[in-house]
């Protein structure tokens, strides 16, 4: 039983509604997370705001972004992000034995060279953060990612952990 109220898709109505039909449009199920994010409007709709500036990102493209996710929901056996995240992988042409073969190697991923450097540096950095160095960066700005590029990129990971420990706490049975 979910420990606080949320609202259903089929009884969203204004801010709520217009973000669940970001997914829905697109012919997605609203991730249980972001469902939980209902419990708040005011927290929903920056979460809205935030998958929205990333939706339309200038460097960080649709599918390494999803690879993100799935990477350390994955590593960090985040069930609830995982499967949205592997389904979206499915979404963008990858099969189950695709998906299987890459396990937790971003080299096995079908991403850009410099996209696979940029998920490998995320999980570096969520593993061990005290072990980033400025050689770290400096690869990353020779692969051609900016600053921001890089910030933007690790914010996507570890926003993973805000989800998962919500979902943990208000056991959403959704």
């Amino acid at each position: 039983m979910t420990l606080i109220k949320t609202v259903l898709p089929e009884k969203a109505q204004g801010d709520i509604k217009k973000g669940y039909d970001l997914f829905l449009d697109r012919g997605v199920k609203v991730p249980d997370p972001f469902r939980l994010l209902s419990a708040s409007t005011g927290i929903f709709n920056i979460m809205v705001e935030r998958n929205q500036y990333y939706s339309s990102h200038p460097n960080l493209s649709y599918s390494l972004l999803a690879h993100i996710r799935y990477f350390v929901s994955t590593k960090l056996n985040f069930k609830f992000c995982r499967q949205h995240n592997r389904n979206l992988l499915i979404m963008q042409g990858l099969n189950e034995n695709e998906i299987e073969a890459m396990g937790l190697d971003p080299d096995k991923s079908m991403l850009e060279e410099n996209e696979q450097l940029m998920v490998k540096f995320v999980l570096n950095a969520m593993e061990s953060p005290e072990a980033i160095t400025k050689g770290d960066i400096d690869n990353l700005n020779k692969a051609g990612w900016k600053d921001s590029d890089i910030f933007d990129a690790l914010v996507q990971g570890v926003g993973m952990i805000d989800h998962n420990i919500l979902m943990k706490v208000f056991k959403p049975d959704f």
